[in-house]
């Protein structure tokens, strides 16, 4: 399952397609069990050079009341600002932003193991 993402390109917030417009909220998401209807949405994400920076696909999974993003680096950034738990998106809270802080997954992105690696 895949869930589009981006960062908007205005102010930096991390956005998430939901099938007909941008949300701030992960639940938001419009979800993708089909690879070329998830390709289609990126390639049209792609092309809104003016409202959007980097679109791109992530890996999500059901977990235990919803959906939650499998790697650790998109859980934080579905999070909001994680230097500070009084502002942001943490601040807001509700359900689903505790379905996030709780979610387990991928620790590191393949790219920060073959970094670790080389060293």
């Amino acid at each position: 399952m895949k869930v589009l993402t981006a960062n908007r390109l205005t102010d930096g917030e991390v956005v998430f397609w939901t099938g007909e417009a941008w949300s701030e909220r992960f639940v938001d998401a419009g979800r993708y069990d089909n690879d070329a209807a998830a390709e289609a949405a990126e390639a049209h994400a792609k092309g809104q050079t003016t409202l959007l920076v980097d679109p791109y696909l992530i890996d999500v999974d059901e977990v235990a009341g919803g959906w939650a993003p499998v790697s650790y680096r998109e859980r934080l950034r579905a999070l909001g600002p994680t230097n500070k738990l009084d502002h942001g998106k943490q601040a807001r809270g509700g359900e689903d932003i505790a379905l996030l802080a709780h979610a387990h997954g991928a620790a590191r992105s393949k790219g920060r193991v073959d970094l670790i690696r080389r060293k």
